[in-house]
């Protein structure tokens, strides 16, 4: 058996999964299609039709919980498409979503010729779009329950001396901001277990990179992360990437549409301590420590996903910097 990040390189991959899945015989070149950091995406021309193929990263399917997790997505994937979200969704061959070949694990979607904004392109409109169709998510099987969340431990010191050691262009980037980590962390560990009790499903990654419009259409994509969180974590997140924060740069009358179409479309309580929920909205650390891996190659098979890896680090710091210097006016503007 070859390894997947080999198959991955060749054109023979696809044709081996065409003729497997009866797609017909592959009429163009696959070409890579920009979009995800941590998988690839590639278009796939058919006899049969245009299709998105994805590939998951085989680091990521390394991981014990890979497998469970998807599984899943993908059951509350069906839940999505029964109540009309609209989406892209995984075509099923055999029983199942997710493929394999050749230790190569899969999705197949139908091509949607959608493209999604940048964020100078997001108006109000969108905003109040993504906004209600939140809303219209998280009221799917909305709970009054507890959300067990795990505290994040990072021992950032350790990757400091890594970088160090190996001269990584990251050194000097993570070295200078342990300590806002650290107290980020641990504010962040607090505040979880003062959130309010109740959770829904979620989408996990609904920022504007993963939504495709075509004219004032929309579709969501990359619903692998699909689960049950706290949907007012998830709703102060997405307010804030829609509105600039992905930028350093917060547009606050899109946050304040934002919060506003939501709270229009759901009877969960407005009145809840908001700085709780900006403290319980530290997940970025845990993206920015598998970026370090990736920059340190620990978590990490290519030259490309190291450099990946590299800038996601540098941008992901940057981020961290900002939200911390921004915390009262965030704070201040939350107005429904």
């Amino acid at each position: 058996m070859k390894k997947a990040n080999k198959i991955m390189n060749t054109d023979n991959f696809f044709n081996l999964a065409a003729e497997d899945l009866y797609l017909g015989k592959v009429l163009e070149k696959p070409v890579q299609v920009t979009g995800g950091f941590m998988h690839r995406m590639f278009r796939l021309v058919t006899e049969k039709g245009k299709y998105i193929i994805k590939l998951l990263n085989p680091n990521i399917m390394k991981r014990s919980t890979a497998m469970g997790n998807y599984k899943i997505a993908d059951d509350i994937e069906e839940i999505l498409k029964q109540n009309n979200i609209p989406a892209v969704y995984a075509l099923e061959f055999n029983g199942s979503k997710m493929q394999e070949l050749n230790g190569q694990y899969y999705y197949v979607f139908d091509w949607y010729d959608g493209k999604a904004l940048k964020d100078n392109e997001i108006k109000t409109f969108h905003c109040k779009m993504i906004g209600e169709v939140l809303a219209k998510i998280h009221n799917i099987d909305l709970k009054n329950e507890p959300l067990e969340q795990n505290e994040i431990h990072i021992d950032w010191q350790k990757y400091v001396e890594l970088a160090k050691d190996m001269s990584s262009p990251i050194y000097n980037v993570i070295k200078d901001n342990v300590d806002l980590f650290n107290d980020s962390m641990s504010k962040g560990n607090i505040a979880i277990k003062e959130m309010p009790s109740v959770k829904a499903i979620c989408h996990n990654d609904m920022d504007s990179k993963n939504v495709l419009w075509l004219g004032d259409d929309f579709k969501l994509i990359d619903l692998e992360c699909l689960g049950y969180s706290n949907p007012y974590l998830e709703l102060f997140e997405l307010a804030l990437c829609w509105s600039g924060y992905e930028t350093c740069n917060i547009n606050f009358k899109l946050f304040n549409a934002f919060f506003k179409a939501y709270f229009g479309n759901t009877n969960l309580d407005i009145n809840i301590d908001w700085e709780v929920m900006y403290y319980s909205n530290y997940g970025r650390l845990e993206w920015l420590e598998y970026n370090i891996k990736r920059a340190l190659r620990i978590e990490c098979d290519t030259e490309e996903e190291q450099q990946l890896g590299i800038s996601e680090v540098k941008e992901t710091v940057k981020h961290i910097i900002y939200y911390d210097k921004v915390k009262e006016e965030i704070l201040k503007n939350i107005i429904i």
